[in-house]
């Protein structure tokens, strides 16, 4: 039986504001089990960003659990929950989240040297040659295009190997043709690290890439 790295329980998400209350997740509950991919689909303003969010530590639930790897994070302090994130998961954002003032390759250092890596340096330039941009590495993202940029990003997000692999959108800001390209990089970092990836998209083609596909609408999984 295979392990599971992530279980959500009964995960709730609301927002106050105005006096009212918006409910953006409700009594959310699915697992996934390690090596898996799975997309997370749905229309806009389902709560798919939101899910991922709280998967990642990012934010806080309202109500209910998520455990990562056995281990409750909605029970984490911020300082165990920032070291979690930091051994465990990788982040792909859907614009980039590249530091504007640092080159191609010192984005993808970074976390190996808040890790302390030895050769950091050395390490976030074999990752770029991986991903194509070799090249580049001495560019800054304003002169990178939005799929070097997106690159640059799943570079830094398995600097560390990380087990479980996030993505929000990750071609959600590039044409179809460089959002295939992506994905199909994504999905061969993730078999290269053997990591766990669970990736948010409106796309339907995209998200048959995915070994299963969980469906919100209404901040509740469609049966």
């Amino acid at each position: 039986m295979r392990r599971m790295i992530v279980q959500v329980r009964d995960l709730s998400m609301r927002l106050t504001g105005g006096g009212r209350s918006v409910t953006i997740l409700d009594r959310v509950t699915f697992d996934v089990a390690e090596g898996e991919v799975l997309a997370v689909t749905g229309p806009s303003g389902s709560g798919k960003s939101t899910l991922l969010g709280l998967i990642a530590g990012l934010d806080r639930p309202t109500a209910g659990e998520i455990a990562l790897d056995g281990t409750d994070i909605t029970r984490l302090d911020e300082d165990a929950l920032a070291r979690l994130r930091r051994d465990t998961i990788g982040f792909v954002f859907q614009s980039f989240h590249l530091i504007p003032t640092l080159t191609a390759v010192e984005n993808v250092a970074v976390p190996l040297e808040l890790a302390s890596h030895a050769d950091a340096s050395s390490r976030a330039m074999d990752l770029l040659d991986a991903v194509g941009l070799a090249d580049r590495a001495r560019h800054y993202p304003a002169q990178l295009s939005g799929g070097e940029q997106q690159r640059v990003a799943l570079a830094r997000a398995v600097a560390l190997r990380p087990r479980l692999l996030l993505a929000d959108e990750p071609t959600g800001n590039l044409d179809s043709t460089t959002g295939a390209q992506i994905i199909e990089l994504l999905l061969a970092l993730r078999k290269e690290f053997g990591a766990t990836l669970v990736f948010v998209t409106h796309d339907h083609a995209l998200a048959r890439h995915a070994d299963r596909v969980v469906r919100l609408r209404d901040g509740r999984l469609e049966p």
